[in-house]
Protein backbone atom coordinates (compact mmCIF):
# COMPACT_ATOMS: atom_id res chain seq x y z
CA UNK A 1 0.00 0.00 0.00
CA UNK A 2 2.61 2.51 0.68
CA UNK A 3 4.28 1.79 -2.84
CA UNK A 4 0.91 2.51 -4.26
CA UNK A 5 1.12 5.96 -2.53
CA UNK A 6 4.57 6.59 -3.72
CA UNK A 7 3.62 5.81 -7.45
CA UNK A 8 1.02 7.89 -7.33
CA UNK A 9 3.08 10.81 -5.82
CA UNK A 10 5.64 10.49 -7.98
CA UNK A 11 3.67 10.43 -10.82
CA UNK A 12 1.45 13.76 -9.65
CA UNK A 13 5.08 15.41 -9.06
CA UNK A 14 5.93 14.42 -12.78
CA UNK A 15 3.44 16.09 -14.27
CA UNK A 16 5.33 19.23 -13.52
CA UNK A 17 7.60 18.22 -16.16
CA UNK A 18 4.94 18.03 -18.50
CA UNK A 19 4.39 21.84 -17.68
CA UNK A 20 8.32 22.93 -18.19
CA UNK A 21 8.51 21.25 -21.23
CA UNK A 22 5.41 23.46 -22.11
CA UNK A 23 6.60 26.33 -20.75
CA UNK A 24 9.77 26.37 -22.31
CA UNK A 25 8.07 26.39 -25.84
CA UNK A 26 6.50 29.19 -25.16
CA UNK A 27 9.28 30.83 -23.78
CA UNK A 28 11.29 30.35 -27.47
CA UNK A 29 7.77 30.78 -29.38
CA UNK A 30 7.57 34.38 -28.10
CA UNK A 31 11.30 34.80 -28.55
CA UNK A 32 11.15 33.81 -32.31
CA UNK A 33 7.65 36.19 -32.46
CA UNK A 34 9.59 39.14 -30.74
CA UNK A 35 12.57 38.98 -33.16
CA UNK A 36 10.32 38.81 -36.05
CA UNK A 37 8.83 41.77 -34.54
CA UNK A 38 11.73 43.71 -33.98
CA UNK A 39 15.06 42.37 -35.19
CA UNK A 40 17.30 45.05 -33.33
CA UNK A 41 16.14 44.01 -29.91
CA UNK A 42 17.71 40.30 -30.80
CA UNK A 43 20.26 40.55 -27.93
CA UNK A 44 18.19 41.87 -24.92
CA UNK A 45 15.15 39.36 -26.51
CA UNK A 46 17.79 36.58 -26.53
CA UNK A 47 18.98 37.40 -22.67
CA UNK A 48 15.25 38.02 -21.59
CA UNK A 49 14.85 34.08 -23.07
CA UNK A 50 17.74 32.04 -21.85
CA UNK A 51 16.78 33.68 -17.93
CA UNK A 52 12.90 32.60 -18.19
CA UNK A 53 14.30 29.16 -19.52
CA UNK A 54 16.63 28.81 -17.00
CA UNK A 55 14.24 29.16 -14.38
CA UNK A 56 11.80 27.57 -16.20
CA UNK A 57 13.92 24.29 -16.64
CA UNK A 58 14.86 24.31 -12.76
CA UNK A 59 11.26 24.08 -11.62
CA UNK A 60 11.07 21.12 -13.67
CA UNK A 61 14.39 19.78 -12.21
CA UNK A 62 13.07 20.41 -8.84
CA UNK A 63 9.47 18.11 -9.72
CA UNK A 64 11.84 15.56 -10.99
CA UNK A 65 13.88 15.53 -7.92
CA UNK A 66 10.99 15.75 -5.64
CA UNK A 67 9.30 12.61 -7.73
CA UNK A 68 13.01 10.81 -6.92
CA UNK A 69 12.87 11.45 -3.53
CA UNK A 70 8.95 10.38 -3.31
CA UNK A 71 10.26 6.88 -4.78
CA UNK A 72 13.26 6.15 -3.35
CA UNK A 73 13.85 8.20 0.04
CA UNK A 74 11.28 6.69 2.11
Amino acid sequence: MIMVGKLIGAGAASIALGGAAVGIGVIFGSLLIGISRNPSLRRELFQMAILGFALTEAMGLFALMMALILLYAF
